[in-house]
């Protein structure tokens, strides 16, 4: 290295080796972030990142003139920050005599005699505790090499446990070990000299990381398999296709090995049908399963919606083993009123049960900012689209099946441009593959998709475990129908929990489910009754009573004292939301890659917040005026137009019109809501002398006749508007 003269390799330590042999150059890549006398003044792709190949060499010749205050060598090129300090050493050098370097900001170095230091009270529990990364034990005493937690009391960790696992996670993922905060602890992190790379997680980065997720338990568990090819042959759609168990889903059977005449059957393996013949709710359970079995008809019902009046339950809930006892279900516990909370509320509801309007105005104004945001990067995402066209052909009564046909066509790419022709139930073509058509269709397609079974809860919707979706790929479909909708012009979703959110763009293994997650009303209840018991006995008798249910979820463990039931509650929380859907979630993940999505939720998170996680916001006067850029040819009648506008606008938001602010937006531009990527091209208004208003909608372009008062513009309006979208319409 040019500037510390070693030779070592170690990426860990010195940052990457980089050999450019055009210059004849040599460096670690924090040997150069670190120098005291240089800057990046190119931009990335130039030199060494941003680093110029000159000015480089003008470093070196300044530090050659420098001697190490550790080595006593020659080539010092950093220097210590504090006051005074005239202090000069080589990076590896400073490493080993303990010196602080900071990788943020204007990148700062501190000597052994000058670092910062974490303050250490004298009420500090002294001893030693595990390091929460490596589980070896670590002395509470405030040398260089310990380092403590600042939104944890109890938890320490090494200095190099610390830097391995800031290298490995990123800055997406690092964050504290045990209680998960990330921005309090990154912060002193970075202070105290971890390097935390602007990168995604290494495990994001491995290709086909998760592969092994995705492999489905094939294998004829009976007594006595009568496949002549063994138990492991499986051919679909014959008797020799294996059917797995549709509560635990880690046995299975040839068809013909156990009699069913046909795959919608249901089929239990031998543990679970012990654990429901125990309950005593077995033969009555498979009288229901066969039952739904036969209205069940593959996708065509797949995802139907539930009847509204009763809870949803996802297929793989365990539910059935839970509320057997008498005991249980005496108890009077108002099941889960909370649950019925917005995503977007969750959050705040312990802190104040009322939002201020002041409050309010703010939320949605900074909604609106990072709405802005959202549309800026999805625009960006949107250059890889085509001018290639790809046509749907839709029936609005089968929005579902024709989506899934559509995306599914050997000639979809979604980086075609999307044309939609719909037809009605007749099969006779509407020929219309206008914008209106794919702004409906989109609409559609994310209703359907918020009111289906993969979804499971109220206002913010986790995935929901569905084996008939699983096998046939389905969550894959819906993450891709998802990014493709965001970047052609669709709706914004709206309907994720922050937990399904968080797991998307951090990993599940970094989130923690609350109990407004669990939309089954029956595993909310029971852990409730866990999370209230008010002794250890009346703990001790609610766990014997869900016995079977904490056993299949691998959750059931010795309780000692009153307070284990928190991680009790834990446990059963990470099973049922998190580690209960690991393969819907994975190829949820996947589907939302698709045109880089995913990749921009986890460098923007909280702006994709604003759009998957809250409701679009409501239509306003203001939010279509803004929406409008006015072009007149006369200053006098664009001032006199943009005042019967904004009149006609409030007027119509009040309720003193007969058309909607909707309608509006749909005579102009073809869509009834303002898509999450905005209008291309952005709306414009133009007054001209005509008799009655025009929305030329190719243009996005709404032009206003000239007219001496308000009430003959008004009466022109909602003329004009109301006819048109009615013989449209019909």
């Amino acid at each position: 290295c040019v500037l510390c003269g070693r030779t070592d390799d170690c990426p860990e330590k010195y940052g990457e080796k980089r050999i450019y042999v055009e210059y004849n150059l040599t460096v670690h890549y924090y040997c150069l972030l670190m120098s005291s006398g240089i800057w990046q003044r190119g931009e990335e792709d130039e030199g060494v990142d941003g680093f110029l190949i000159t000015d480089i060499r003008k470093e070196v010749n300044r530090a050659a003139k420098l001697k190490c205050n550790i080595c006593k060598k020659k080539g010092a090129s950093i220097g210590c920050v504090a006051p005074k300090c005239k202090r000069s050493y080589h990076f590896p050098c400073g490493l080993q005599r303990e010196c602080i370097f900071q990788f943020m900001e204007d990148f700062r170095s501190y000597c052994w005699e000058h670092r910062p230091v974490q303050k250490f009270t004298d009420k500090e529990p002294r001893g030693a505790s595990q390091c929460t990364i490596c589980l070896d034990l670590v002395e509470h005493l405030p040398v260089y090499t310990v380092l403590k937690s600042p939104c944890c009391k109890n938890a320490w960790f090494h200095r190099e446990c610390l830097q391995y696992q800031a290298l490995s996670a990123g800055i997406f993922f690092f964050r504290c070990t045990v209680c998960n905060n990330k921005d309090k602890f990154q912060k002193e992190m970075l202070r105290m000299g971890i390097h935390i790379p602007e990168r995604d997680a290494s495990w994001e980065l491995e290709e086909n990381a998760y592969q092994d997720l995705l492999h489905c338990y094939q294998h004829c568990d009976v007594k006595r398999c009568l496949c002549k090819k063994g138990r492991d042959y499986n051919e679909p759609d014959s008797k020799w296709e294996i059917k797995r168990c549709q509560y635990c889903g880690s046995r299975g059977t040839h068809l013909a090995c156990s009699s069913m005449k046909s795959w919608e059957q249901n089929w239990e393996c031998m543990e679970c049908r012990s654990i429901f013949a125990k309950s005593g709710k077995y033969s009555k359970r498979k009288k229901r399963a066969l039952a739904t079995s036969e209205k069940t008809n593959g996708t065509t019902c797949l995802l139907e919606e539930p009847p509204p009046k009763s809870p949803r339950q996802s297929s793989g809930s365990p539910r059935n083993f839970l509320l057997q006892s008498s005991k249980i279900m005496c108890q009077n516990l108002s099941p889960c009123s909370h649950l019925e909370l917005p995503a977007s509320d969750r959050m705040t509801t312990s802190l104040s049960p009322v939002k201020s309007n002041r409050s309010w105005s703010l939320t949605q104004k900074h909604l609106r900012e990072q709405r802005r945001e959202v549309c800026n990067i999805l625009k960006e995402l949107k250059v890889q689209v085509k001018t290639k066209t790809t046509r749907l052909n839709i029936n609005a009564e089968s929005i579902w099946s024709n989506a899934l046909k559509g995306f599914r066509q050997r000639n979809f790419s979604p980086t075609n441009t999307i044309e939609v022709n719909f037809s009605n139930c007749k099969n006779r073509s509407k020929t219309n593959t206008s914008a209106a058509s794919k702004y409906h269709f989109f609409q559609l397609l994310i209703l359907h998709l918020q009111n289906s079974s993969l979804f499971e809860g109220s206002s913010g919707k986790n995935l929901a475990l569905d084996f008939q979706a699983v096998k046939e790929n389905l969550y894959f479909e819906a993450g891709k129908m998802i990014a493709v909708s965001l970047v052609h012009g669709g709706p914004s979703p709206g309907f994720f929990s922050k937990t399904l959110f968080d797991c998307l763009v951090y990993g599940p293994e970094n989130v923690k489910p609350a109990l407004e997650d669990v939309a089954d009303v029956d595993v909310a209840q029971t852990i409730q009754m866990i999370k209230y018991a008010n002794s250890l006995s009346s703990l001790q008798s609610t766990l014997q009573d869900c016995c079977e249910f904490l056993t299949a979820a691998g959750c059931l463990r010795p309780v000692t004292a009153l307070c284990d039931k928190n991680m009790l509650v834990n446990d059963i929380l990470i099973y049922h939301v998190i580690k209960r859907i690991t393969l819907p979630l994975e190829s949820f993940r996947q589907g939302l890659k698709t045109l880089g999505v995913l990749e921009k939720m986890q460098m923007h998170p909280d702006a994709f917040s604003s759009i998957l996680c809250h409701k679009p916001e409501r239509l306003s006067a203001e939010t279509i005026c803004d929406l409008f850029t006015i072009h007149s040819s006369s200053d006098v009648n664009k001032l006199k137009g943009a005042g019967f506008w904004m009149g006609y606008l409030r007027d119509v938001e009040s309720g003193e019109s007969v058309v909607t602010l909707e309608d509006i937006l749909l005579f102009v531009t073809g869509s009834c809501y303002i898509p999450s990527i905005g209008f291309d091209p952005e709306p414009t208004i133009k007054f001209l002398h005509i008799r009655y208003p025009i929305g030329k909608r190719l243009l996005n372009c709404l032009e206003l006749p000239i007219t001496k008062t308000y009430q003959q513009f008004k009466n022109k309006m909602e003329l004009t508007i109301r006819n048109t979208l009615r013989v449209e319409g019909e």
